[in-house]
């Protein structure tokens, strides 16, 4: 990490508040982020342990800063690729950044992919017990949570069952259902309720509504806009690594929505071009 990178997350931390009264839970602040890209394992590996082995550098994300406010639901929007990952592992604290710092207050929960911090091996009680511990939360207060984070989940008897075995929305239910049983001031969801069923979708939805009446801060990432609108409050929009809009869901929706619309006629165009091209190459053959 650059000496101008931060990270700081801090449980006792005091919410910041801007001249206008309003309360932040995370902050970034001129945040960048690159990653060496290495063709094939072996250069990648010599990479790692420092030897000048040819790369190309990705900018996950270029000079970004946003404010997270607490008692807000907020959707990160932006294309795969675009970065909004990376931003939510800076968040996390799974990942550092090169430049900038990124200050977040009170405990985090996130639930980044179905099978973060769970073990295949483990049956789906000793799996709550580990992943709760590697988010530091002490034995005896995840014993009293243990019956409600199962009731959440409703896997049954599966819960006694290896984690390996689980189907997807099993997963996302034993994921979700600690992520939100843990007393988060800060909840994190990337795209988890693409998977489960249409009951368990709206059990999700029904407990992070509760979450925003009692003031915390909800990071939201789905491509259903139409999701977005209905649940959320606030919208950053990423696209290449850089802040494109941040402010009200309607308005930064709107504009990634005209976004994607002229994207798909560019792309629609240059296909037609190419078909164009293709079938007067053919004909020029055929009449040779």
């Amino acid at each position: 990490m650059n000496l101008d990178a931060k990270q700081t997350m801090n449980e006792d931390a005091v919410v910041s508040t801007d001249n206008l009264g309003k309360s932040y839970s995370v902050e970034v602040t001129n945040v960048s982020k690159k990653y060496r890209m290495y063709d094939g394992d072996v250069k990648r590996a010599l990479g790692m342990l420092g030897f000048n082995v040819p790369h190309t550098i990705f900018m996950a994300l270029d000079d970004i800063t946003c404010k997270f406010e607490k008692g807000e639901v907020t959707a990160i929007l932006g294309r795969n690729g675009s970065g909004k990952s990376t931003l939510l592992k800076l968040i996390t604290g799974v990942a550092y950044p090169d430049n900038g710092t990124v200050v977040t207050s009170g405990r985090i929960s996130a639930l980044l992919e179905l099978t973060s911090g769970f073990n295949r091996e483990m049956t789906g009680i000793e799996n709550i017990k580990h992943k709760a511990l590697t988010m530091g939360i002490p034995a005896a207060e995840v014993e009293e949570l243990m019956q409600d984070i199962i009731e959440f989940a409703d896997i049954g008897e599966h819960i006694n069952a290896p984690f390996r075995t689980y189907s997807s929305g099993m997963k996302a239910r034993l994921g979700f259902a600690v992520a939100v049983n843990v007393s988060p001031d800060i909840l994190i969801i990337d795209e988890a309720l693409s998977v489960g069923d249409s009951v368990f979708k709206m059990k999700c939805i029904n407990k992070m509504n509760e979450f925003r009446e009692q003031g915390k801060t909800i990071l939201f990432v789905s491509h259903n806009i139409n999701t977005v609108k209905s649940f959320c409050t606030k919208a950053i929009w990423i696209n290449q690594g850089k802040l494109k809009a941040q402010g009200e869901v309607d308005d930064v929706a709107a504009q990634y929505a005209d976004f994607l619309k002229e994207l798909r006629a560019d792309l629609k165009k240059k296909s037609e071009e190419k078909k164009k091209a293709e079938a007067e190459i053919v004909a020029s053959l055929s009449s040779s």
